[in-house]
């Protein structure tokens, strides 16, 4: 196949373009994405064991390789009903930043969809307004194919500092938006 030197020059640009992979996945009928680089591995889901008095958004922990690591329900940490259990219902496990060093998270989404590759002249600012996420959890919103992706900021959601604050005693969820 031979190319044109207008293509060359457009192919030689694209490629030029930084990329950003993403793991993208449905929770609740809306379609999201999260960086790469924090995912460690995707589980089918298993039986997880429940924590008593654990705040509503940890769904319990499992046994990785004898390590303990929590789950949390991105759905309730998103203030909206718990993941109901499916055939495709998965837990992401994410190594994620906190002051003390990267902690192992798990979390739940209703099924993983696909590993996108995100140009950055595709993803936009996440808009300051008409979003029921609280806009510190939005990386941007990505353009793939025709459709949009909500980009999350791993860093803010699964803050370790903020969902401590949140387990404890007395502590209320920060209202939405």
């Amino acid at each position: 196949m031979r190319l044109d030197k207008r293509s060359r020059s457009q192919a030689a640009q694209e490629a030029s373009v930084p990329k950003t992979q993403y793991l993208a996945f449905d929770l609740g009928g809306e379609a999201f994405a999260m960086e790469i680089r924090f995912i460690k591995e995707v589980l089918q889901y298993g039986a997880l064991t429940a924590v008593p008095l654990m705040p509503a958004f940890i769904r319990g922990v499992i046994n990785l390789r004898g390590a303990v690591v929590p789950v949390v329900d991105l759905s309730v940490r998103f203030g909206r009903p718990p993941t109901g259990i499916a055939r495709r219902t998965c837990v992401v496990i994410l190594e994620v930043p906190s002051p003390e060093g990267p902690v192992e998270l798990g979390v739940m989404v209703d099924h993983v969809s696909e590993v996108l590759d995100i140009p950055e002249t595709d993803i936009d600012p996440a808009p300051g307004f008409g979003s029921a996420l609280r806009s510190e959890f939005l990386a941007g919103i990505g353009k793939v194919g025709g459709r949009f992706v909500i980009l999350l900021d791993v860093g803010h959601v699964l803050s370790i500092e903020e969902m401590a604050a949140l387990a404890a005693p007395g502590a209320e969820a920060p209202a939405l938006a």
